[in-house]
């Protein structure tokens, strides 16, 4: 081969890498998230999580000579925006992959731009069966399902001889996500839910949930939606004389839901899909404590974990992929972990299966907005 078809097929070769994200220095991620509205704090805490590690490893020298870049564009956790910043993602920043969206409805909406584009779409703060089946091989998922949420909050309460559960949920697609969860956690049991109520996407219009869920007289509530509209159902029962136990899956942001509801948040449960941020015995917790007392970046909170976990996940897909890194590459890497442990935190994808945990955990707000397990 001449000098001159040596030249053109690097040169090729080099600007189908840059298209791809990808350039001998960076390695470019698109996140889209709520930075600014009543999910904010989801958003927020899963950009800084991300970043902490992002920044450590670029800190040391990046991956193979590349520093990652994670370029965050806020959807105010509405899909029609979530769509615009995937588009720009895709076709003018030219991004490897998206990285730590943020919920379930913005997620479903992107879905078949990044899945044309056979692009990345990885770790997404979202437990929603939409993202899991059927298979996309371009989505890797790092949490546990809100089936495993949903099946081990109602395992538990039928354990404790609670059988009278209501539900309060978001009317969208999470919403629906974890309904259909809970029935199908209540359907393996033969038993049916006493009451239902609904609540829109960013508002706390919760009164007429109030009113019907109070009818069934539920011993436990369990609760799919964001932080400020579980605060104002909660404080709202509450008020009206009525004091179940309060469930909510992981998404409704633990730390913001805790902050919201002040004293009245003591006794409200969740389910986690990452490790208990306060317990430095575990490898992977250490090392986030670490780094995020090092960037002064706040207190600990599962929802900078997971985008802390998330991150570390895709980096090792990323190392793993060798040099010649694109997207076909980086797919099979991230195949090959299985299993990989994250410090504590078991990773387990392969080519028929990119749902890397089932990992659940229960926690209840305690006194003084602290979290006991």
């Amino acid at each position: 081969m001449s000098r001159i078809a040596l030249a053109t097929l690097s040169f090729l070769v080099a600007t189908l890498a840059a298209a791809q994200g990808v350039t001998e220095s960076t390695i470019v991620l698109g996140q889209s998230v709520a930075l600014t509205g009543p999910a904010a704090e989801l958003g927020k805490d899963m950009q800084t999580g991300a970043n902490l590690y992002f920044n450590f490893v670029n800190s040391r020298g990046g991956i193979n000579g590349r520093k990652i870049v994670l370029k965050t564009l806020d959807d105010g956790y509405e899909p029609p925006r979530a769509v615009e910043n995937t588009k720009k993602f895709i076709n003018e920043e030219k991004v490897f992959a998206l990285f730590g969206y943020v919920g379930t409805p913005t997620s479903n909406a992107v879905l078949p731009l990044f899945t044309e584009a056979k692009v990345p779409f990885i770790g997404a703060f979202t437990g929603a069966e939409s993202l899991r089946a059927p298979f996309n091989r371009n989505i890797f998922n790092v949490r546990a399902s809100y089936f495993d949420e949903t099946e081990a909050i109602v395992q538990h309460l039928t354990a404790m001889s609670v059988n009278n559960i209501a539900i309060f949920y978001q009317n969208d697609g999470y919403g629906q996500a974890g309904l259909a969860g809970v029935e199908r956690a209540m359907k393996k049991r033969n038993m049916e839910l006493t009451a239902r109520g609904t609540v829109e996407r960013n508002t706390v219009d919760v009164a007429k949930s109030i009113a019907e869920i109070r009818k069934g007289n539920p011993q436990a509530v369990i609760m799919i939606s964001a932080y400020k509209s579980c605060a104002a159902f909660i404080k709202g029962m509450k008020a009206a004389g009525s004091n179940p136990t309060f469930w909510n899956v992981s998404f409704v942001g633990s730390k913001a839901l805790a902050a919201e509801l002040d004293k009245e948040g003591r006794g409200v449960q969740i389910s986690q899909v990452v490790p208990f941020p306060w317990d430095a015995s575990i490898p992977v917790v250490k090392e986030y404590q670490a780094l995020l007392a090092e960037a002064k970046a706040g207190e600990p909170g599962y929802g900078t974990l997971e985008g802390y976990i998330a991150a570390k996940v895709t980096v090792e897909g990323i190392r793993r992929a060798g040099k010649k890194l694109d997207r076909d590459s980086f797919t099979k890497a991230m195949e090959s972990m299985s299993p990989w442990d994250a410090g504590g935190f078991k990773i387990a994808f392969a080519p028929d299966r990119h749902n890397a945990s089932t990992f659940v955990d229960l926690t209840i707000i305690s006194k003084d907005k602290k979290f006991v397990r």
